[in-house]
C-alpha cells in the first residue's frame, strides 16, 4: 500500500498522469511494498523536450535492460515517460548535516522508479535525480543542471573502476529547461544506479516520531537486501549494525588509499549497503594533507580529508543511536553492542587501511614495522607537498631504474629502511605489484572543471567523454594522454567545490 510520509505538500497538487507509458523495463518495488511511512508515491511532471546527453551501455547491458532508442530513453530517464511497470516515489529520510539533526529530509529532486535485478543476480535501484518537486523540496525546485549531473557521472565511473563501491550513472539527460543557481544554466537529469538508497538517515526517521512503526521491518528488509547471509539469527538489529561497521570501515579505508574527498559526510550520505553515494563537493587530493578540504560549505573542516575516518565512526554511533531499542532490552547491554560496532569499524578500518598501504608500498606478507614505515612515508610526502597519486609511481619507477625517485635526505633515510624491508626481491617484481594498484590516472580536479566547462559553456562533450574513457583504465599507462597524469598547474586554485544543488 502507497502511503505519505508526513510532509508539507506546500501547492504542489498538480500530478498529471502520463498521457502514455513506455514499455516495461522488468521493474520491481519491494522497497515500496514493505516499507510503508518511508516514502511517498509521486506523479513527476516531466519535461516537454529532453534529449540524451550520455548512456552507460555497458551498464545499461549489466543490467539487463531491453533496448530503448535515445528518444525514450532520454524521456524514461528525464521522468517524462514512465515505463509501465514503473511505480515513482519520493523516499524521506532524517540525517545528521554538519552536526546538527534535521528530523525530516527526503528526496527533494529525486524519485526512485524502481529495482531492477540484474545479470548477477543483485537487486539494484534506478534513481532519478533533478526530476522536479516532490513534497521534501523544501521551497527548491527539484531539478538540476548539467554541471552537478555530469560531475556525478565522472566520479562514480572514476570510483568504480579503481574498485572502490559506489553508485554510478546510468544516463545523463538534457530537459532542454533552464535553471537557475548563481546564473542561468542547462537543466539535467541524472538516471542513477545503486544497490539501494537506504542510509543511516533512513533508520534515524524511522526511530523518530514520525516513523509510525517503520523501524523493524525496515532492519529486516535492509539486512535480507544488503547482508542476506547474516539474516535469520533473531537479532537482526545487531546484525544489520555490525554489517555496516563493516562495510563503512572498508569503504571509507577505501577513500583513504586512493586520496578521495567525499566533503559532505552527512548521515544521510552513508549507505547502509557500503557504498559511496552523492558526489557534491566531492574532489580527490593531489599535494598531500590530511587537512585538505575543497567543499564550500565546510567552514570548519569538518569533512577535511583525515577527518573521514572519525567521522565515519562518529555516524555509526549515530545509527547505534537509532537502533537502540532494538539492540537490547536492557539500554546499557545496547550500548556495549554499539560499541562493539564501533570496534569492528576500527577494526576494519584499519586493517584495510594498512594491508593497502602495505600493497601500494609493494610490501609482501606483513612485518612489525610496516605500519611505521607507512606513517614515514605519508609524514614525508606531507612535508614535501607530494602528489599523493604520483608518489607511489615515481616510487614504483625508482626501483625499476635502480635508484632512489627523489634524493632529499629525509626520503633517503626512509628509503633505507623501505629497501630493507623489501629484502633481495627484483625491483622490477615489486613495480609490477605497486603498478597493478596505484592508479596512474584519477579524476583531476582541474581536468573535471575543464570537463563541465566546456558541456556548460560550449555544449561540447568531447572532453567530458575523453576524461571518462581514461578513467576506465586507471593503472595502465595509456600513451598520448600524459596530461591527464599531470597536476593541475599553479593557475587553477584555489580550489572550491559546490553542492550542485
Amino acid at each position: 500500500m502507497e502511503t505519505s510520509a508526513p510532509a508539507d505538500t506546500g501547492d504542489l497538487t498538480e500530478q498529471p498522469a502520463s498521457a502514455r507509458r513506455a514499455p516495461a523495463l522488468g521493474f520491481e518495488h519491494t522497497f515500496a511494498e514493505r516499507l510503508e511511512g518511508l516514502f511517498v508515491a509521486w506523479e513527476p511532471r516531466g519535461f516537454a523536450e529532453p534529449s540524451l546527453i550520455e548512456l552507460n551501455r555497458s551498464l545499461w547491458v549489466e543490467l539487463g535492460l531491453p533496448d530503448l532508442d535515445d528518444d525514450t530513453a532520454a524521456r524514461v530517464f528525464s521522468a517524462s515517460l514512465l515505463p509501465e511497470d514503473a511505480r515513482p516515489v519520493a523516499q524521506v529520510y532524517a540525517g545528521h548535516q554538519f552536526g546538527g539533526f534535521s528530523p525530516q529530509l527526503g528526496d527533494g529532486r529525486a524519485l526512485l522508479l524502481g529495482e531492477i535485478v540484474d545479470r548477477h543476480g543483485r537487486r539494484r535501484d534506478i534513481h532519478l535525480k533533478g526530476s522536479g518537486p516532490t513534497p521534501f523540496s523544501r521551497g527548491g525546485d527539484g531539478k538540476a543542471s548539467v554541471g552537478p549531473v555530469l560531475r556525478e557521472t565522472i566520479m562514480g565511473e572514476a570510483m568504480h573502476h579503481l574498485g572502490i563501491p559506489t553508485t554510478r550513472a546510468l544516463a545523463a539527460v538534457a530537459t532542454g529547461e533552464v535553471v537557475y543557481r548563481d546564473r542561468p544554466l542547462p537543466g539535467a537529469v541524472l538516471a542513477r544506479v545503486a544497490a539501494s538508497h537506504l542510509r543511516v538517515g533512513t533508520l534515524q526517521f524511522a526511530a523518530g516520531p514520525n516513523g509510525r512503526g517503520s523501524l523493524e521491518p525496515l532492519v529486516s528488509y535492509a539486512l535480507e537486501r544488503h547482508y542476506p547471509d547474516r539474516a535469520g539469527t533473531g537479532a537482526p538489529a545487531r546484525e544489520l549494525l555490525h554489517a555496516v561497521a563493516d562495510a563503512q570501515g572498508r569503504l571509507i579505508a577505501q577513500w583513504m588509499l586512493v586520496g578521495f574527498i567525499h566533503g559532505v559526510m552527512n548521515t544521510d550520505n552513508m549507505t547502509l549497503s557500503g557504498e559511496t553515494i552523492d558526489y557534491g563537493p566531492c574532489a580527490f587530493l593531489e599535494a598531500y594533507d590530511p587537512s585538505t578540504v575543497f567543499s564550500s560549505i565546510d567552514h570548519r573542516g569538518r569533512y577535511a580529508f583525515g577527518n573521514q575516518p572519525s567521522i565515519g565512526q562518529w555516524n555509526l554511533l549515530r545509527m547505534g543511536e537509532a537502533l537502540l531499542s532494538l539492540l537490547a532490552p536492557d539500554r546499557d547491554q545496547a550500548i556495549e553492542h554499539v560499541r562493539g560496532a564501533l570496534a569492528v569499524y576500527l577494526e576494519r578500518f584499519e586493517g584495510t587501511l594498512l594491508d593497502g598501504f602495505r600493497r601500494k608500498l609493494g610490501l609482501a606478507g606483513e612485518a612489525p614495522e610496516d605500519a611505521a614505515l607507512v606513517s614515514g612515508w605519508l609524514e614525508w610526502m606531507q612535508s614535501s607537498k607530494q602528489d599523493f597519486t604520483l608518489a607511489f609511481r615515481r616510487l614504483a619507477q625508482g626501483l625499476l631504474d635502480g635508484t632512489p625517485a627523489f634524493d632529499d635526505d629525509a626520503f633517503l633515510a626512509w628509503h633505507e629502511q623501505y629497501r630493507a624491508r623489501l629484502g633481495n626481491e627484483p625491483g622490477v617484481a615489486v613495480a609490477a605489484r605497486m603498478n597493478a594498484v596505484n592508479p596512474l590516472y584519477i579524476a583531476r580536479n582541474h581536468l573535471v572543471e575543464e570537463a563541465l566547462a566546456a558541456a556548460v559553456d560550449e555544449r561540447d562533450l568531447t572532453p567530458f567523454r575523453a576524461l571518462v574513457e581514461v578513467l576506465q583504465n586507471p593503472y595502465r599507462e595509456q600513451p598520448g594522454r600524459e596530461r591527464y597524469t599531470e597536476p593541475a598547474p599553479s593557475t587553477f586554485g584555489p580550489y572550491v567545490t559546490f553542492c550542485g544543488t
